[in-house]
């Protein structure tokens, strides 16, 4: 087969955004009704997310029926695309047709080990340190890349999705059914009326700023609330910011001076 390189596709490594499902349970009657109680009100709150079926909180011997997850999932605009379980899981998991994935974490850690092990192979079949020939001198690796912040200066409109490495500066509206994503903080000055994510790679320290707020979604570091829990009164459609506190979201007040 040729190996020449074609104008019309490449393959390339890389990363793909998804959210992760993770199953307490495997009675999935009760799952469904949990998952449309919470979100069937709001019909466009998945708008078509990518997710990923999480196994690994599962006990021994519990097997819901991953079908009928993936048809309720379905239901709400939401498509599976893998399961992410324990190695003792793959076998029966794998019936449901979907592929079986790693998460970043654990791909992260087997690099690692690898790495680890391949100089202790070398330094078994080296010669005595006389005849050795000098080591070459190992890479600089390059400093990681400052995270820049990203500006916004137009409104996000139903179904648009912005995310940031760094922190994200909004200075329009954020529409019911847009989504702002941010490794960082959020800053919004306009009104928040669509989902908010902040510090999405487990950064418990990134914030939420708005001048409005009155949000389908916000969280910080995968801690998350909902419409359907009505903000207090003294931050809904006001200025307010959003931080972690012991795992619980903290909504204040935002003293505009």
């Amino acid at each position: 087969m040729s190996q020449k390189k074609s104008p019309h596709f490449e393959l390339r490594s890389g990363n793909v955004d998804a959210l992760l499902l993770a199953l307490h349970t495997a009675d999935t009657s009760a799952l469904r009704d949990d998952l449309l109680s919470r979100f069937e009100a709001t019909p466009d709150f998945f708008s078509n997310d990518v997710i990923a079926l999480d196994l690994r909180s599962l006990e021994d011997g519990q097997r819901p029926e991953l079908g009928a997850v993936i048809d309720t999932l379905s239901t709400l605009k939401a498509r599976a695309i893998g399961v992410v379980a324990r190695q003792e899981q793959h076998d029966w998991a794998q019936a449901c047709g979907l592929p079986m994935l790693d998460s970043q974490s654990r791909r992260g850690n087997g690099r690692a080990g690898a790495r680890d092990a391949e100089p202790a192979a070398a330094a078994s079949e080296a010669p005595a340190p006389a005849a050795a020939p000098a080591p070459a001198a190992a890479p600089t690796p390059e400093p990681p890349r400052a995270a820049t912040t990203m500006l916004i200066d137009r409104p996000l409109r139903s179904g648009q999705q912005i995310y940031a490495h760094g922190d994200v500066v909004i200075m329009d509206v954020v529409s019911f059914g847009a989504e702002v994503i941010a490794e960082g903080n959020i800053h919004i000055y306009a009104p928040l009326r669509g989902r908010a994510l902040a510090g999405v790679k487990g950064n418990p320290d990134a914030r939420i700023f708005c001048t409005c707020l009155e949000p389908e979604l916000i969280s910080i570091a995968g801690i998350y609330r909902t419409a359907e829990q009505t903000l207090p009164p003294d931050v809904l459609g006001k200025p307010a910011q959003v931080r972690l506190a012991d795992e619980t979201l903290i909504l204040e007040p935002l003293r505009m001076k």
